[in-house]
């Protein structure tokens, strides 16, 4: 992927599509925006004879299905309209991001401070690109991860810039499967009070979430009509590591 500035804007997105990908979260960004959800990544893959998957998510709510109904309804027509010779040969996906998602925002790797995390650099720092360890949050811009390094090194807390971070993902566990759990008992018990709240009831609404067993990586999906139509430790900047 490429690499991206040191200014991310607040709380932009640290993740960057290239190619054909890149074409299309530009179109998708937008348009997400306006309906009130966030762009968390495009991927196109070979899958089903070519997919295009788009992952949003909600600021202040979890994703249901009628979410990825009208973003699907939404981006649909935008892609064909500009990338046609893509939309023809790939089916469209949207998604939301299941609870071992992808980091891609500051606010995400804030939101899971104490979560594990796997890593992807995009230079090599002590020796290797991949980390894997307990997000400790974020800090004078970079990304703070307590890693056990081995031997005399042992347990650190490394600071990642965030240009050096190529991919960043939760790692299933129990406890993640418990904060996602109690997530969406409080969007049901918050959508259920809207619900019988009367004058309340359009804006309760916003707030109700597909109920249903948690998969990792998988959360709510929608496919557009696929047709080939036309704990402590030594702490360091990784940064000032590299050369």
């Amino acid at each position: 992927m490429t690499r991206v500035g040191t200014d991310f804007g607040g709380d932009a997105r640290f993740f960057r599509e290239t190619g054909l990908a890149a074409e299309i979260a530009e179109l998708a960004e937008p348009v997400l925006s306006e309906l009130g959800f966030r762009l968390v990544r495009v991927l196109v893959s070979s899958r089903d004879g070519g997919t295009i998957q788009v992952m949003f998510d909600h600021a202040g709510r979890e994703v249901d299905a009628s979410d990825c109904e009208r973003v699907s309804r939404a981006l649909d027509p935008t892609i064909d309209a500009y990338v046609p010779k893509a939309r023809s040969s790939h089916g469209l996906e949207v998604s939301s991001p299941g609870i071992d998602r992808p980091l891609v925002r500051p606010s995400d790797i804030e939101a899971h401070i104490g979560h594990e995390a796997r890593l992807e650099l995009r230079e090599m720092v002590e020796g290797r690109k991949r980390f894997r360890g307990r997000l400790e949050g974020m800090e004078d811009g970079e990304l703070r991860l307590e890693t056990d390094l081995g031997g005399e090194a042992g347990v650190v807390v490394l600071g990642f810039p965030l240009t050096m971070v190529e991919s960043a993902k939760l790692v299933l566990t129990d406890e993640l499967i418990a904060l996602g759990q109690a997530r969406r008992a409080l969007a049901a018990q918050a959508a259920a009070e809207g619900e019988s709240g009367g004058e309340n009831e359009g804006s309760a609404r916003a707030g109700e979430t597909a109920g249903g067993d948690i998969e990792p990586d998988a959360g709510v999906t929608g496919s557009a009509n696929e047709r080939p139509v036309g704990a402590g430790g030594k702490r360091r900047r990784t940064g000032d590591r590299m050369e």
